[in-house]
């Protein structure tokens, strides 16, 4: 185990790559030490370490940040101990230049040299390739099965004050096959995307379906922030071409990947570039996506049309992430921004009179449609009154009659 004591100090600030990126050998060396260094503040995204779930007690001296409670940081979440700073995906860069991030040492997992000596991020850009550039102490996991990836400069090993070798497998994105009830939902937002369209979505079962529906159409283009699996079996059936693209033609942009094995050893055959947050989420970039159809979900929607994506019963769970980078610029300056969810969970309405988390992640004049099972809500252009009917009519049929009352009666709001 590498030694941490020389280049991460008490007091520093530490981030690590997230998803199938992160390097898990580094984090549980600081997990293992940072008593002994002293208080760390510590800055992760995406994860599925079980270390940084909550089921094992963290180490006093480590405090855990986030632009979100994603993965296993739910966990952490739960019992209080992440602190979640609230923020666009298009502000990370921002924030790490400011150092209003933690961002003295950053822990990435690289790919091995390529002929120069030179290393690649692989499959985890994003944010990592923004805050490396304002962190003096950089430490890399060197992992033969982290692929190369084009899309991003390629780094020196100088660039590391230290480096340990791996040859692990990359940690493959939790799946499950879509249900009855994702496949009814992805039909409808099929139903919304136009041939030649670039489409913007996100992962999870819901998505994935989304990818089967698309099977159909004809010249997709793609730029979100992860891809998975489904993408590239768009590529291959001849779907996803890019060839109408008003910028990157031909080309998936994207920041990270996450899905299978097969999918990491295959990426070197597909056109996928890999490029930072300040990239794939800039509003002036988006901008030019005249054709973009963003298709993100939420915990609930409530009769404005404001999506709530980040809180369930006070507890953080989500994230802003980049859905209002996406959705604005779909709604704004692009084709079409949906938001996609089930009707019901837990027995309740997902379509409510206010949100019950309390918080507007995605405001209503950056929602085009609302879809569920039921049918698609289209919202552009509606007054108030006609926004709640419509979303009435796609809620859970046994939740309508209420949800009409509440329009009239402020106490069945409650």
């Amino acid at each position: 185990m590498l030694d941490l004591s020389p280049y991460v100090r008490a007091g520093d600030g530490v981030w690590w790559g997230q998803g199938s990126a992160e390097p898990e050998p580094l984090v549980d060396a600081l997990l293992d030490q940072v008593d002994s260094i002293g208080p760390v503040r510590a800055f992760a995204g995406l994860t599925w370490n079980e270390r940084l779930s909550g089921e094992v007690p963290l180490p006093d001296n480590l405090t855990v940040s986030s632009y979100g409670a994603l993965g296993r940081l739910r966990g952490l979440s739960a019992q209080g101990r992440l602190e979640v700073v609230p923020c666009h995906y298009s502000a990370l860069p921002r924030l790490f230049a400011r150092r209003a991030l933690p961002c003295d040492v950053g822990l990435l997992q690289v790919s091995p040299p390529d002929g120069n000596g030179l290393v690649s991020l692989g499959i985890g850009v994003e944010y990592v390739a923004d805050a490396l550039r304002h962190t003096p102490t950089l430490i890399a996991e060197i992992n033969h099965r982290m692929p190369r990836t084009t899309g991003t400069e390629r780094l020196p090993l100088s660039a590391f004050a230290a480096t340990v070798e791996t040859d692990r497998p990359l940690r493959q994105a939790p799946s499950r096959a879509p249900d009855p009830v994702e496949h009814a939902i992805a039909e409808y937002v099929a139903g919304l995307v136009e041939d030649g369209d670039t489409v913007q979505l996100g992962v999870g079962s819901l998505p994935n379906a989304v990818l089967a529906s698309l099977s159909g159409h004809v010249d997709l283009g793609f730029h979100t922030g992860m891809i998975t699996d489904g993408v590239l079996t768009l590529i291959e059936k001849g779907v996803a071409t890019g060839a109408r693209k008003e910028i990157d033609p031909g080309l998936v942009i994207t920041g990270a990947a996450l899905g299978s094995t097969s999918m990491y050893d295959r990426l070197h055959e597909f056109p996928v570039e890999f490029r930072s947050a300040a990239y794939t989420h800039s509003p002036a970039v988006l901008s030019r996506l005249r054709s973009l159809v963003s298709v993100n979900s939420a915990i609930e929607i409530d009769l404005l049309g404001q999506a709530g994506a980040e809180l369930r019963r006070g507890v953080h769970i989500g994230a802003v992430g980049g859905q209002v980078d996406f959705s604005r610029a779909a709604s704004l300056t692009g084709a079409r921004s949906v938001i996609a969810l089930r009707s019901e969970s837990g027995g309740r309405s997902t379509i409510t009179p206010a949100l019950h988390g309390g918080v507007v992640t995605t405001g209503r004049v950056d929602v085009d449609a609302v879809v569920t099972e039921h049918g698609v809500a289209t919202l552009t252009g509606c007054t108030v009154a006609q926004r709640a009917r419509r979303l009435i009519e796609v809620a859970a049929p046994q939740h309508r009659e209420a949800l009409t009352r509440s329009l009239t009666e402020p106490e069945a709001a409650r």
